[in-house]
């Protein structure tokens, strides 16, 4: 059986650092409409604005130029969020996995553990040239948070 959608939003922004907040405000108006705990609405901000900066910083070398799909879609027993961008991909997406690594030496490398950490699950697609898409789960109520997976 399919699930029924109870609501769904797709935004698109170009790929510029004070667009992260507007996802991450986008997300949380979009998550409310769940009943979810304020500190599940945090950790699902969070995600959020760790894979729309990652696009941003890493997927576009921040340049302002290119576009982030945000989208987002609410189940009864679940929030879907997918963040993707057209820019040059992840060559190693175990590595990029790991704890500490990061492709910038400025930064931490701590994005997909902050996104592992507060969702249930994340999963990473990309082609070097073509893009990424992070697609994070939230599982809402009992479906939830004691099974998280990676992949």
């Amino acid at each position: 059986m399919d699930k029924i959608v109870k609501n769904k939003i797709i935004l698109h922004f170009m790929s510029r650092g004070e667009n992260v907040a507007l996802s991450r405000v986008t997300i949380a108006a979009l998550a409310s409409q769940l009943e979810l705990t304020l500190n599940d609405l945090e950790e699902i901000k969070v995600a959020t604005s760790e894979a729309v900066s990652n696009a941003i910083i890493h997927g576009y070398q921040n340049s302002p130029d290119g576009m982030v799909k945000l989208t987002g879609i609410l189940y009864d027993d679940e929030l879907v969020i997918e963040v993707a961008d057209e820019g040059i991909g992840i060559e190693d997406i175990q590595q990029a996995l790991q704890p500490a690594f990061s492709t910038d030496p400025e930064r931490m490398g701590l994005g997909f553990v902050f996104m592992q950490s507060f969702m249930d699950e994340v999963k990473v697609d990309s082609r070097v040239s073509h893009g990424t898409t992070v697609t994070m789960r939230k599982r809402i109520g009992s479906a939830g948070a004691k099974n998280k997976a990676v992949s």
